[in-house]
């Protein structure tokens, strides 16, 4: 380009690394030539010749005996591991299932040095205020599980938290002429009736409101703390043909059916954890909805990736396939 410019390899390396004094003239002679003949610049060598390194914060739940969880640090962690001897360095963030934690380890989080983050906004307004501190930094954000509908710039990777609420919905029906009583599992943690949590319910509803002809199907909701399990009794199943459960937890409505010899309830859940698996197997779950945690994390620490080290444009929004397992289908 140097030759072909007729001006010096350095004026050429300023013009392509935009720093220092270049008269206009050749600015546009060099360009004119960039565009011609295609050049891009090996942003991998140049990171290698430098020795650059990139910094990702990885600001997430404590996964410790949250199967869930540990299993978005196993898809982190084989990221990792490929993209190290790449320059690519990861700080870990852990917080507890509070608000309180959250926000001491975001503080935590803020004061370090990155390049990009991948975090869970498992706290919605902790989380926007987290944003709106992540966005002064000018550094890349890839949100993982839950998404956050906000103006500040960022990618997301999970699932279409409504279109599965949707999907549980059409299981429930499937096949179902006869009136049919439907029940509601909430077993959640206070701090899981978040945004994918009411989208998925919200989903489920709206495909019954959507579909008229679905009018036989009548709906009872429960609400107990992950810890009050104990409170389910053999009453709150007379007359219902199906459960939905719009979280994980679809296992401890399984337990209790089998424990109390409860036959022939449809059960719909999500997640592959190892006691759903079991009760899936065992034919007491009918339906898991699949939302591959360990492809949310290895895919966001490979898009963090390409924005910083290779430079290249990322989707907004990267959907994980709505997979449906089935006893048949679970190995």
């Amino acid at each position: 380009m140097a030759r072909l410019a007729n001006v010096s390899t350095g004026t050429v390396d300023r013009i392509i690394h935009k720093r220092g004094h270049v008269a206009q003239e050749n600015v546009d002679k060099v360009n004119a030539i960039i565009k011609e003949h295609g050049y891009k610049r090996n942003v991998f060598a140049s990171n290698l010749a430098f020795n650059k390194k990139f910094v990702f914060a990885v600001f997430l739940p404590k996964y410790d005996t949250i199967e869930y969880w540990h299993n978005q640090i196993k898809g982190i962690e084989k990221a990792e591991q490929e993209y190290r001897n790449l320059g690519v360095v990861l700080d870990y963030y852990f917080y507890d299932f509070d608000s309180t934690s959250f926000k001491n380890k975001a503080s935590e989080v803020l004061k370090s040095n990155f390049d990009g983050i991948l975090f869970a906004p498992i706290f919605h307004d902790e989380s926007v205020l987290f944003l709106e501190e992540c966005q002064k930094k000018q550094v890349p954000i890839v949100m993982v599980d839950a998404n956050i509908e906000t103006s500040i710039a960022h990618t997301y990777v999970g699932q279409d938290a409504f279109k599965s609420g949707v999907l549980a919905g059409k299981l429930i029906s499937f096949a179902v002429k006869s009136e049919r009583r439907v029940l509601v599992v909430k077993i959640a943690r206070e701090i899981e009736t978040t945004s994918v949590y009411l989208q998925r319910i919200a989903g489920f509803y709206s495909f019954f409101e959507k579909n008229k002809n679905l009018e036989h199907f009548k709906f009872t909701e429960l609400t107990i703390k992950d810890s009050g399990k104990e409170l389910l009794n053999v009453n709150m199943f007379a007359g219902i043909h199906s459960v939905f459960v719009p979280n994980s937890r679809a296992y401890m409505v399984a337990q209790f059916l089998e424990a109390n010899h409860i036959v022939g309830i449809r059960i719909i859940g999500y997640d592959l954890l190892e006691l759903n698996k079991e009760y899936l197997k065992k034919g007491i779950i009918d339906f898991l909805i699949h939302q591959k945690p360990e492809i949310q994390g290895y895919t966001a620490i490979g898009f963090l990736y390409k924005q910083l080290v290779l430079q290249e444009p990322v989707p907004q929004t990267q959907y994980m396939p709505l997979e449906i397992i089935v006893k048949e289908n679970l190995e």
